[in-house]
């Protein structure tokens, strides 16, 4: 099976975004061996320098590679990336796993969103929209995301 791991910045505050992610990740079980892993966000001052926010950002990031799963098909989500239908994505994951690269890790940055580091080690940069969402929020729409390509993949009924 699979192994698909989310590593983003920072933890859920909200519990009602906690919940949702509890929904996908259990529908997932069928379908992948599901790691969702929190690493520190840095603590910034509130008057800060764009000095302070790069460097925020290099340590969030490494903190971020450190945890991505070995040989897998890295994907860094950010509004630059590329965008694609649900399909697209489907296509993607399904046409990595018959090329012998099956698991993946996706990265979630912070608030300032994620290094270059993390940008330029990814296989895929992969935007949701052209609009900004919260951080925490876009955790539950690739969940989301994931749970309905594995449907289109396996011809579920989910996706209409």
């Amino acid at each position: 099976m699979r192994a698909i791991s989310i590593v983003c910045v920072g933890k859920l505050k909200e519990s009602y975004l906690s919940s949702a992610c509890q929904e996908y990740a259990k529908r997932l079980k069928g379908y992948c061996k599901l790691s969702i892993i929190e690493v520190d966000e840095y603590k910034l001052p509130d008057k800060l320098s764009k000095a302070q926010i790069d460097a925020a950002l290099i340590n969030e990031g490494r903190a971020l590679l450190a945890k991505a799963l070995p040989n897998s098909v890295k994907v860094a989500l950010c509004i630059e990336g590329k965008m694609m239908a649900s399909e697209g994505l489907a296509d993607y994951i399904e046409n990595s796993a018959v090329s012998g690269k099956g698991d993946f890790t996706f990265f979630i940055g912070g608030s300032w969103g994620l290094s270059d580091e993390v940008k330029s080690a990814s296989d895929l940069r992969l935007s949701m929209s052209p609009m900004t969402f919260p951080h925490q929020l876009a955790r539950v729409m690739l969940l989301e995301q994931l749970y309905r390509s594995f449907q289109i993949i396996s011809g579920g009924k989910y996706h209409k």
